[in-house]
């Protein structure tokens, strides 16, 4: 049986808290900007200035997104407190317990939401995976992240758009690049850029023997063309080849896809999922704009490596999180210390936990 006192504090905890985010967000102040972006939007000149217009537009759907989201925080509160007062007044509290629980989770994943206050935090996120040391088991290992990933992001209501797929020679990939849509995409997609850690059977090993393997994933945010980043033409060197993939459909017949090499940096970008080599390279340059953007954004960092995702080092030591298959099973990050024992929620796309320590580890850091 619930404990009612001890439920009223809980309540009236997160209630000042809400009011206290509810301040932090500047709801008047917001509500005014939105009501100064739809009379833009309904302006008959709207869109004589494209660039412009997209800015706008991006900027009221964040801004009616935060609005929403909370409201809806706010009206399941309202919800719980309203159960609460029923209880006290004698009615059952056969759910109160049950509905108290599952606010709990969502108001704490709304706080770290509101984490997410970086400048390209709400955009979405490019993400690119590349196995490491361990050969066809590396391979089959940055598959595995990559449907990982997937499943986050589907989990989210998020869509994926595959830009870039090389298949291993055996199994698995050689590299990956997927674009991530959704609001804060690259705000939680971020917290995973790192080297990540298999151990397990190989089960392309006859001996059955124990295998440790490694793969990166490396995170920029999606930029668009209301950012102006300059790309000397003389700084860039592009290259076409054939798509490569499962077969059928998935491979072009003619060098459609395209690999861009920005000299000065090294960063390397390349596309081959769309329909045509000019549409190949717009993805790709707008790819390099972004990983640039993230380099501009980190310029103060010493090392250039630090920035891009150059993980030349893909191996023991330099991990940021381990997925144990074998002798038990546990997937630890090494920088916030969360565990989990259910390896296969992990796999299915179950990272929120991951992210959001790191997300509340970074804002103590920073604090």
């Amino acid at each position: 049986m619930i404990d009612l006192y001890e439920a009223r504090q809980n309540v009236n905890g997160m209630s000042s808290e809400m009011a206290d985010l509810g301040k932090s967000l500047n709801l008047p102040e917001l509500a005014a900007r939105l009501e100064e972006l739809e009379k833009q939007t309904t302006a008959p000149d709207f869109w004589n200035d494209q660039k412009t217009a997209q800015k706008v537009l991006k900027e009221e759907t964040l801004l009616r997104s935060k609005q929403k989201r909370y409201n809806d925080v706010k009206g399941d509160l309202e919800d719980v407190e309203v159960m609460l007062e029923l209880a006290e007044e004698g009615e059952s509290d056969d759910e109160l317990e049950s509905m108290l629980t599952a606010f709990r989770k969502e108001f704490d994943a709304y706080k770290v939401e509101m984490l997410l206050s970086g400048e390209y935090d709400s955009n979405n996120a490019i993400i690119s995976l590349h196995p490491g040391a361990g050969g066809t088991e590396s391979h089959d290992w940055a598959s595995m992240l990559f449907r990982m990933y997937v499943r986050w992001a589907e989990n989210k209501g998020f869509k994926v758009k595959q830009l870039d797929y090389q298949p291993g020679d055996i199994a698995g990939i050689k590299s990956a690049t997927l674009l991530i849509e959704g609001i804060n995409a690259y705000g939680y997609l971020k917290t995973e850029r790192g080297v990540h850690r298999l151990v397990r059977i190989s089960p392309f090993d006859s001996s059955g023997r124990r295998h440790t393997s490694f793969a990166s994933l490396d995170v920029t945010p999606q930029v668009d063309d209301s950012i102006d980043i300059e790309i000397n033409p003389d700084d860039i060197r592009v290259d076409t080849y054939r798509s490569s993939g499962a077969g059928g459909q998935h491979v072009n017949k003619t060098s459609s896809a395209i690999r861009i090499t920005h000299i000065p940096t090294g960063v390397v970008v390349q596309c081959q999922n769309e329909r045509s080599q000019h549409q190949n390279k717009e993805v790709a340059m707008n790819m390099l704009k972004s990983k640039l953007l993230e380099i501009m954004e980190q310029e103060k960092k010493e090392k250039l490596e630090d920035v891009v995702g150059d993980y030349s080092q893909i191996a023991w030591g330099s991990q940021i999180r381990s997925y144990v298959f074998h002798p038990y099973t546990m997937v630890k990050d090494h920088r916030t210390g969360v565990e989990v024992g259910n390896i296969q929620s992990v796999m299915d796309g179950d990272l929120d936990q991951f992210m959001n320590a790191e997300l509340r580890r970074e804002a103590e850091e920073n604090a």
